[in-house]
């Protein structure tokens, strides 16, 4: 690339660091995996919390030219009403994304007192016995009955029911599951374990290195999910300039954008409104830049196109 009023070439960074006679690391080769249309990646927008942030997110991405392939919530399905599941599954349906909404209830957010302990932060996505388990699967269920083709799933063994009662014919059989960070495998046995439960999707630690990343593919061709900026309470990594490397090694990956040092949502409600939608539209900036970054860095690593046919898209 020239440097604008000098007609001289800029070197690339990875030639300036070569100047000081340093190797630099080598990462593992690019993954030959990909999503069943053909693509490397697809971009992901966690935290969008109901219909009005849904449409937020739609807004934003016309408005800075950006694709969103995916939207995830974190609240749960259960404290959305069933008018507002069928506003999500029209606006996800209409614009070709997939709309993944997690499951509940959870272990956090019950009578129990364990997950909030200071050391068992990790049971929060739990879900405690066949109580929560039963209301975990109506919850599903009801989705389901109002559009929704993908939900978020923290608890293994929830999971393993869920694949199951689909095998059977009795919920449909391009619903996506998609694993929550809750669960986030860190190594490549612990991530063919969730593939064997029935995962369509695995998110994984955002602090993967490439190498650890590369080690994940090497195991299995299921997508990867991976906050590319991750909230503060998954650690507040920042890497959406590494989006070129981390997708050459990881492709399939959903690239999701968090959002650090912002404050947390869930269970959202309108007593949290502005935050909601503000963070959403940011998050969707996020991705932008990343993607900038992308196309900067890379040479033909393709997203895909709206309304791939393997896609969790709602179906009012």
């Amino acid at each position: 690339m020239a440097y604008e009023g000098h007609g001289t070439s800029t070197p690339s960074g990875t030639e300036v660091v070569r100047r000081l006679g340093a190797v630099p690391e080598q990462p593992p080769g690019p993954s030959p995996h990909r999503f069943g249309d053909g693509a490397h990646f697809r971009v992901e927008i966690p935290s969008v919390e109901g219909p009005e942030a849904l449409a937020a997110v739609v807004e934003e991405a016309q408005r800075l030219g950006t694709l969103v392939n995916r939207v995830s919530q974190g609240s749960g399905a259960m404290l959305l009403s069933a008018a507002e599941l069928k506003e999500m599954a029209r606006i996800g349906a209409d614009q070709g994304l997939e709309v993944s909404l997690f499951v509940g209830p959870r272990e956090e957010w019950d009578i129990g007192a364990s997950s909030r302990a200071p050391d068992a932060a990790s049971l929060a996505g739990a879900v405690r016995g066949c109580r929560q388990l039963r209301y975990a699967f109506e919850d599903v269920a009801r989705g389901v009955e109002h559009g929704i083709r993908s939900f978020l799933i923290a608890d293994p063994g929830l999971l393993e029911l869920l694949a199951d009662a689909q095998r059977r014919g009795e919920l449909p059989a391009e619903v996506v599951w998609k694993t929550s960070v809750y669960m986030a495998p860190t190594n490549p046995a612990s991530f063919a374990l969730l593939e064997r439960l029935g995962a369509s999707t695995v998110n994984v630690p955002s602090d993967m290195t490439l190498g650890q990343l590369g080690e994940l593919r090497s195991v299995s061709e299921l997508p990867i999910d991976l906050y590319v900026e991750a909230p503060d309470s998954l650690g507040g990594v920042v890497r959406g300039h590494e989006l070129p490397e981390l997708v050459t090694v990881a492709a399939p990956m959903y690239a999701k954008f968090g959002l650090r040092n912002a404050r947390g949502l869930y269970p959202a409600g309108g007593h949290l409104r502005g935050d909601v939608l503000a963070m959403a539209r940011e998050r969707v900036r996020r991705a932008t830049v990343a993607l900038e970054w992308l196309r900067r860095l890379s040479d033909g690593l393709v997203q895909s196109e709206r309304g791939a046919k393997d896609l969790g898209i709602p179906v009012p």
